[in-house]
């Protein structure tokens, strides 16, 4: 196991290096000067000059990237070129908003998903198996944006039920400003769980040692759960893997559309503004998640298929 974690530890390396290049390059080729976002329009050359020598934007390109990768690896992303506040602790305060809102619409998707998706595969080309079909389209066809301003609307301006902005103070109250937010990915998270709960254990189900289980006289719940579930639980967790990074990325909208801190939201800013440093800093964490869940999915995998652990 220790082995096989390094392996993976070491294959990431090229992936983070990779990353740092691209977001190197692309806060360089943005249109739009950073010193002339900061100061305005009627800062004199002297003051742009100065203010590109203090952020280190006077440099060769070369020696900004070593800089950059060497700071990066030191989680030192400088300071916010607009408000001069720390790039961490602006990441640090605003990423467990992010964190919070992606694993509760995570756990509200699965819950609803898998068993969705065991109904409608036990009860294949009948009433439930059609309503999650249709369930699944609706899911696919309605832009996470577009559903959470229709909830937005309806729960929290019209009824008042939910808060209308804010991430909340407080571990209940951080809840349930989560829930309506984490309501608009998780129905899209469901649809995508439960067709591929459905589709995986149909697959299994047809298998021939669940024909065997079914022969010998075993209950079906029995059957449904110890032999077909469990067994469907691979392209499952690679499925929910993906799940979690396409709701970290989604995040991004959410927290501006309920206008909630957060990475994303922290990102948007920035972008607006040319804040080079936060933009740096809030698209490596990105990045460093994307790696951590590859990672942990993978380690799960060997949990889960013990053919992968003697592989391992």
């Amino acid at each position: 196991m220790a082995r096989y974690l390094l392996l993976r530890l070491l294959d990431a390396i090229p992936t983070v290096l990779l990353v740092l290049t691209l977001v190197f390059i692309a806060m360089r080729i943005l249109p739009g000067d950073p010193a002339i976002a900061a100061l305005g329009d009627m800062a004199t050359a002297d003051q742009l000059a100065a203010f590109r020598e203090k952020m280190g934007l006077s440099a060769p390109l070369w020696l900004q990237y070593i800089q950059f990768v060497i700071n990066a690896c030191r989680l030192d992303f400088g300071k916010s070129m607009m408000t001069n506040q720390s790039v961490l602790g602006l990441i640090a305060y605003n990423l467990p908003y992010t964190i919070e809102l992606t694993i509760v619409a995570m756990i509200m998707g699965t819950v609803v998903g898998v068993p969705f998706g065991v109904l409608a595969a036990t009860h294949r080309n009948r009433a439930p198996d059609s309503g999650m079909r249709a369930f699944s389209l609706l899911g696919y066809a309605i832009p996470d944006f577009y559903l959470g301003a229709l909830l937005l609307i309806v729960f929290a301006l019209n009824l008042g039920w939910f808060p209308i902005n804010g991430g909340g103070t407080g571990f209940l109250d951080r809840l349930y400003h989560d829930f309506l937010p984490a309501l608009t990915l998780a129905l899209v998270k469901a649809a995508f769980i439960g067709r591929l709960t459905r589709t995986s254990l149909l697959e299994v189900l047809g298998k021939d040692y669940v024909r065997t289980a079914r022969a010998k006289g075993a209950r079906e719940t029995r059957v449904i759960y110890r032999h077909g579930l469990r067994n469907a639980l691979l392209p499952l967790t690679t499925g929910m893997g993906l799940s979690l990074l396409t709701t970290l990325s989604g995040s991004v909208a959410i927290e501006m559309v309920f206008n909630r801190p957060g990475i994303g939201k922290l990102l948007i800013n920035a972008i607006a503004e040319r804040d080079y440093a936060v933009i740096q800093g809030g698209i490596i964490v990105f990045a460093m998640f994307v790696v951590l869940v590859n990672l942990a999915m993978d380690l799960l995998y060997i949990a889960v298929d013990p053919r992968v652990r003697v592989k391992s």
